[in-house]
């Protein structure tokens, strides 16, 4: 199998929905035992049990684990719990993500640190626990060329300016000079660290972008490729990046984006 991470560990945060169920769905095809993370609520308990559920059905291997990767106890408690349950891991993916747009003089601290409480702290508190987790074990060649992986889902407002969103672009610019930070650190470990970086993606988060017609045009003016990425092209570059046949590929990010990022507007101008 193309992309093959059999008999290895995964927790794929934020994995109740979105681009974190395709890439746990696409993981736990390529052989992965899935840990799909959602947070302490009702709602996503129920999501993250149709996630396992559909894998399940599939012929794979998940189970869903609450935690809020913004809280530090929550977090070592997962990784606890996997720890007991499968005895080490070997990938992480720390896609959880949330937006709190405003305007700047209006935004609130709260908005502010509720987005930067997710999106980054909790990739750090994630990848930290993860880290540990792979220094203690050692390398396992029979299993995979590097010790550990982990890919960040990042977004392409990590080097594209995102008015009214200044708290989420603030949190992907932090996130992407942590990923390399982390990468240059634990590379002599043989742990890998990149990140994905998705354009506009028809998820729930920005149905608004692409739910009407006139949205969808608006918004195809900004992707040079002409059509809206779906949570399964994230999903099949994160199992690319967890896999051996990217083991050469060290401190990187991947911008899955339809070219979003040439920032057309200056096609033909500039």
């Amino acid at each position: 199998m193309a992309n093959d991470i059999g008999g290895q560990v995964a927790i794929i945060t934020g994995a109740s929905s979105g681009i974190g169920k395709s890439a746990a769905k696409a993981l736990a095809q390529a052989g992965a035992t899935v840990v799909v993370n959602h947070p302490p609520r009702s709602a996503s308990l129920d999501k993250a049990g149709a996630v396992v559920d559909e894998i399940a059905a599939s012929g794979g291997r998940a189970v869903a684990i609450a935690a809020d990767v913004s809280q530090e106890d929550q977090v070592e408690a997962m990784m606890k719990q996997v720890l007991d349950r499968f005895g080490t891991l070997h990938i992480l993916v720390a896609n959880a993500g949330i937006e709190r747009p405003a305007a700047f003089h209006e935004m609130t601290l709260a908005q502010w640190r509720e987005v930067l409480d997710v999106n980054l702290t909790g990739a750090f508190l994630c990848a930290r626990a993860a880290v540990r987790e792979f220094i203690r074990r050692g390398p396992d060649p029979t299993i995979s060329q590097a010790t550990g992986k982990i890919v960040f889902t990042s977004s392409v407002h990590e080097v594209i300016p995102w008015a009214f969103q200044a708290n989420y672009a603030s949190s992907k610019g932090g996130l992407s000079m942590m990923m390399k930070s982390l990468a240059q650190e634990v590379a002599p470990f043989g742990i890998r660290v990149n990140s994905v970086a998705p354009g506009a993606v028809r998820t729930a988060i920005n149905t608004e972008a692409w739910a009407t017609e006139e949205a969808r045009a608006d918004l195809h003016r900004l992707i040079p490729y002409g059509r809206i990425g779906e949570p399964e092209d994230i999903a099949r570059a994160v199992n690319w990046l967890v896999s051996d046949d990217s083991d050469y590929v060290v401190g990187t990010t991947l911008l899955v984006d339809g070219g979003m990022a040439l920032y057309p507007a200056f096609r033909g101008g500039g």
